[in-house]
């Protein structure tokens, strides 16, 4: 059984980077995934769909995907009309500092994907180069990974973190919040100097060429994108409480017994890997709150080193044309920055103080 899991496991990891038709049908793959998971370990039954779909939080997560589409489709022009006239009025550093953490903040209200097609908005009518929009871009998705995690309406992420560990709404904020929120104002501090400071003003005539240039068009989403989005995070939510259930066995017997400390690196492989799908596979009741921040944590911050590694960097990086590597060049160390950080904060700086204590 265990040699089955692993083998899945694998194939979940590798099967979207090789086969087109399941990245681009990720839902789908990872709900069949999740039954032959169950079905491995003998947990399939009626009882079990029962219980996933009494998940008042699936339901949450797809009426706030659904509601939030529909309201972002008539405010979408107006978003990007009432930025255009900020932009004349308020230094460029002020308004990335703000769009950076609000975008965070609101993110485990609005959604992750909204917040991501809002921050798209928001690059396309700023009158700066494509450097310092990418720049802006990664930063944001940054802070927007972080911020959706804080309530389980936020991502699919979050949603199944709940759901396995069987907690409240407030959970996530309780236990993250005092690392994620100000997480959030630091990114928003360096965007506003790293990018505010150095952002040179273009015209518009030079804003469309750019964007001619880059195939940068935004197409208004439809009335049917909006509701095959919301369905979309209905099934790949019920995907997750699948594999979660599947790999019971799995964690119970490798990972739950691993250090916190090593599961905050192993985490790492978030950058190029769906976090809520690491997280299904890993997460368990029977872990510590240390190993489960840790956990998180590190999915959270790697995911926004790469665009495959979150649901902001996928959808913006898609609408603006961003590639791999000019992702990459900010993201990638500006994670590891992050992740050195949070690691000092949650290990070394605890330990310390641990120690200090006990010699008083």
């Amino acid at each position: 059984m265990i040699i089955g899991l692993i083998i899945l496991l694998i194939a979940i990891l590798i099967l979207p980077f090789f086969i087109k038709q399941v990245e681009h049908n990720l839902e789908i793959f990872l709900f069949l995934m999740g039954l032959i998971a169950v079905t491995i370990t003998k947990l399939l039954s009626v009882e079990l769909f029962v219980h996933i779909f009494q998940n008042e939080m699936l339901y949450f997560i797809t009426g706030a995907v659904l509601i939030a589409g529909i309201l972002f489709k008539f405010t979408a022009s107006r978003i990007r009309a009432g930025m255009e006239r900020v932009v004349g009025s308020v230094p460029i550093s002020v308004i990335l500092f703000l769009a950076i953490v609000i975008l965070g903040v609101v993110s485990s209200i609005i959604t992750a994907i909204i917040a991501s097609l809002v921050l798209v908005e928001i690059i396309q009518a700023l009158p700066v180069g494509r450097k310092y929009k990418v720049e802006f871009c990664v930063i944001s998705c940054f802070s927007i990974g972080l911020g959706a995690a804080l309530t389980p309406i936020g991502e699919p992420l979050s949603t199944i973190v709940v759901s396995i560990l069987s907690q409240d709404f407030l959970y996530l904020i309780r236990s993250l919040g005092v690392y994620i929120i100000p997480g959030i104002i630091a990114l928003g501090l360096f965007g506003a100097f790293y990018v505010g400071k150095r952002a040179k003003l273009i015209d518009k005539e030079q804003i469309e060429i750019e964007a001619k240039e880059h195939r940068c068009y935004i197409e208004a989403d439809t009335y049917t994108d909006i509701v095959t989005r919301a369905l979309k995070i209905f099934l790949f939510v019920v995907a997750l409480e699948l594999l979660g259930t599947g790999f019971k066995p799995l964690i119970n017997t490798y990972i739950i017994h691993l250090d916190s400390m090593l599961l905050y690196w192993i985490n790492m492989i978030s950058a190029v890997l769906d976090n809520a799908t690491l997280a299904a596979a890993e997460i368990s009741p029977m872990m510590s709150q240390e190993q489960v921040t840790a956990i998180l944590m590190g999915l959270l911050i790697s995911g926004g080193m790469l665009i495959p590694g979150n649901i902001p960097n996928i959808i913006s990086a898609c609408k603006l044309n961003i590639g791999s590597k000019d992702w990459a060049k900010l993201g990638v160390p500006l994670g590891l920055i992050i992740l050195l950080v949070f690691f000092m904060e949650l290990f070394v700086l605890k330990t310390v103080s641990g120690l200090f204590i006990s010699r008083l």
